[in-house]
């Protein structure tokens, strides 16, 4: 099993608008195969920090629901919108020891 964090980095105040578009975005993600996913926000830290994190089987599951939703249409569109409001982003990926 392994845990993926999206790190995104959003441009000064753009939290608000952030998170009405994340909801979209979680919901197209599940629908077209990503999986489920969980927003975090910053307590401490830099500001203007957001997290989207999935869990998957494997390597190759994360890979053939990053490649579906990646494709749909759907997402493409949403992700127009919400490339504008990020300043920077990174990815971790981790294995899961006790699951």
């Amino acid at each position: 099993m392994i845990l993926v964090r999206d790190v995104f980095r959003l441009k000064f105040g753009k939290a608000k608008e952030a998170k009405a578009l994340v909801a979209e975005g979680r919901r197209i993600a599940q629908k077209v195969g990503y999986g489920a996913q969980r927003a975090l926000v910053d307590l401490t830290g830099p500001y203007y920090t957001l997290v989207l994190e999935s869990t998957h089987e494997s390597l190759a599951a994360w890979e053939r629901g990053l490649r579906d939703t990646q494709g749909a249409a759907e997402w493409g569109a949403w992700y127009e919108r919400f490339k504008p409001i990020v300043e920077s982003g990174a990815r971790e990926v981790f294995t899961i020891l006790d699951a």
